[in-house]
């Protein structure tokens, strides 16, 4: 899909920076692979589908490199990067240790509320799964998460996971609708929740270690599927032993 159709639904919040809001809106698109690895995003095009200055677009195409989800080549273009599977398995690992410690802590004291509100988010995914909606799905399987930090009192840890996370949420992205992905996210989502409500803490870790270890175990398969999308092997191979 063109930029131009895509920035369609663009709307600029006068009270807010707009280079904030390009980054947003840029950040969403690659994340949710609308924009795909490859892609081309010229400053001045951007700018122009969004009725902007291209200071802001400058601006947050300069975040949207630092967090190496695209390459600025100076005086040239921007390209989407390919997704770095170093960057994807460094977030996994620290995703994996906060979360193991917070289902330990909500297990440990099992709060009524907390089960509730797992138990919402894991009815909303089952819905859009349902109706076919992955991107609803997505929503929702972060909104889960995002439950258990927020009973954790660590949202800013969240915010922090989520703004770091876009090669893995990429690599997310192209799982899930393959090999029964989607219904396993709801089954480890339910194991989770029940052994929380349940006080088995070491029933929950088990189950955020199963459910966070899903997508990097399925590597092989998504390189062979999307060649084009990732980093190749030897970068990856590299980085990772050095």
């Amino acid at each position: 899909m063109s930029l131009e159709r895509l920035s369609a639904s663009f709307r600029l919040d006068r009270t807010r920076s707009a280079a904030s809001q390009v980054y947003e809106f840029l950040r969403e698109l690659i994340v949710t692979l609308a924009l795909e690895p490859g892609a081309t995003l010229s400053r001045t095009q951007v700018a122009e589908c969004l009725d902007l200055s291209p200071m802001p677009v400058r601006d947050a195409l300069s975040r949207l490199e630092k967090e190496g989800l695209v390459e600025i080549f100076p005086q040239h273009l921007t390209r989407v990067r390919a997704i770095d599977l170093d960057s994807a398995r460094q977030m996994h690992v620290l995703r994996l240790s906060v979360e193991l410690e917070i289902v330990h802590g909500l297990a440990t004291s099992p709060d009524p509320a907390v089960a509730k509100a797992l138990q919402a988010a894991l009815t909303k995914q089952r819905a859009c799964l349902a109706a076919g909606d992955l991107g609803g799905f997505i929503l929702f399987d972060q909104e889960f998460h995002k439950t258990m930090y927020g009973a954790a009192q660590l949202l800013g840890v969240w915010d922090m996971i989520r703004s770091a996370s876009g090669n893995l949420d990429r690599l997310r992205r192209l799982h899930v609708p393959i090999n029964g992905k989607a219904k396993s996210v709801l089954e480890e989502h339910a194991g989770i929740a029940r052994a929380i409500s349940e006080g088995d803490a070491a029933g929950a870790q088990a189950w955020v270690r199963r459910h966070l270890s899903g997508t990097l175990a399925e590597l092989d398969n998504l390189r062979e599927r999307y060649p084009d999308f990732m980093l190749p092997m030897s970068d990856f191979t590299d980085r990772a032993t050095a």
